[in-house]
């Protein structure tokens, strides 16, 4: 979620940026526009902006006023000047000019700067807050009276349980359905966290790990679902698969933040066979979450609070950091036939989703899945649909 808080910050600013700007057209002149996107190249009289829509050039004169925003504090309070030189490929950059009829254009007024070398140490100080005072899993039980939540937590060492309350002030936000973008989740209340939902939040926990106080809440909706790979469009980034529960054709959209990840086939075999045998989520022999003590029996702390242009990585132990060491495929490693799994909100469309992991090599975990529920039918999660396979638990949080 790295690449997400940035964008909020971003956001926020560019908030800010918009009411100067209409602030300061209330004469009847053509209004200023505002255009926010990363620089993809640079020359002297010009930079080019990509942005969701397309690529932008911004003229620049010398007339052009620069300023500088820190992604810790992304006001126009605490901007500062800067220059030109300040510049370069991959920062995240905010214009305001009049943009041409076509789009493709703007001679900038103002130049508000948000460097890559300062994300970058953003990034790393909320990787760091993130491991430190984070916490993640999904929701067990709720006490509307108590304000209490009960969170499940999974690591390569077994599960533990969590009892999360919250500051005063506490901040809750929550993906919106049909919707896997961070900068898309809404401002939220306890009122909408239910039961079987993912959850991450930051705070303190206490010293026996048995409790958690939450200042940031992060929520969300989301679903295991895994079957036969039938078709793959390569043109639309698309996969077809026929869901092992319901029998269905199912369309898998590999998004720009979708995570493709290859499931080791021994290591597979080995988890499948362990939770056959009700070991749950133990690790193969020998196998223990890295960096863990080997008489360490939990796992709730959250691993790397962020991860490079996707979401928040779980608080799974080991789990995550063993996900993100598997290899990585793409659309062209895929075959008609190939079993696979992936994670997705909960929309209103169940026919057609947006990967947010989805993992290949999972045949063990599949088939196991198929003969212990031949012939049932029902809700497509993990959970619920007799298979849990390791990385995909934490739905929506990667």
């Amino acid at each position: 979620m790295r690449q997400r808080i940035i964008l909020l910050a971003l956001f926020v600013f560019l908030a800010g940026v918009n009411s100067v700007v209409r602030a300061q057209a209330t004469d009847g002149s053509v209004k200023p526009s505002v255009v926010m996107g990363e620089v993809s190249a640079v020359s002297e009289s010009k930079i080019v902006l990509q942005m969701k829509d397309g690529a932008v050039d911004v003229a620049l004169s010398d007339k052009t006023e620069y300023k500088r925003v820190s992604p810790e504090k992304p006001s126009l309070a605490t901007a500062v000047a800067s220059n030109f030189s300040d510049i370069s490929v991959g920062d995240k950059v905010i214009v305001t000019g009049i943009l041409a009829t076509d789009k493709k254009s703007i001679p900038a007024k103002s130049v508000y700067l948000m460097t890559k070398s300062d994300i970058a140490q953003k990034q790393t100080k909320d990787q760091e807050r993130w491991k430190t005072r984070g916490i993640s899993g999904q929701v067990t039980a709720i006490n509307p009276q108590t304000k209490e939540i009960t969170v499940s937590s999974r690591s390569l060492m077994g599960e533990t349980k969590t009892l999360l309350t919250t500051k005063e002030n506490a901040m809750f936000r929550r993906y919106a359905q049909d919707s896997i973008s961070y900068n898309e989740a809404k401002t939220s209340s306890l009122d909408e966290i239910k039961v079987g939902d993912s959850i991450r939040a930051l705070g303190d926990k206490s010293a026996d790990g048995a409790s958690f106080k939450a200042e940031e809440i992060i929520s969300g909706s989301f679903q295991t679902v895994g079957g036969t790979i039938t078709a793959i469009d390569p043109a639309k980034n698309e996969i077809t698969i026929e869901n092992i529960q319901t029998k269905k054709p199912v369309t898998v959209v590999v998004g720009q933040n979708s995570v493709l990840k290859q499931f080791p086939v021994e290591m597979a075999q080995r988890f499948a066979a362990f939770q056959n045998g009700g070991g749950g989520m133990q690790p193969p022999s020998g196998v223990r979450p890295p960096n863990q003590p080997a008489n360490q029996t939990g796992g709730q702390t959250a691993p790397n609070g962020m991860r490079p242009g996707g979401g928040m990585r779980g608080g799974g132990g080991g789990i995550d950091e063993m996900l993100e060491r598997f290899p990585t495929i793409t659309l062209a490693d895929l075959k008609v036939g190939n079993m696979i799994a992936f994670s997705s909100s909960k929309g209103t469309n169940q026919a057609r989703v947006t990967a947010i992991k989805l993992l290949s090599g999972v045949e063990p975990f599949l088939k196991m899945a198929e003969g212990n529920n031949a012939g049932r039918r029902g809700g497509q999660t993990g959970a619920s649909s007799g298979f849990s396979i390791p990385g995909l638990e934490g739905g929506g949080f990667q």
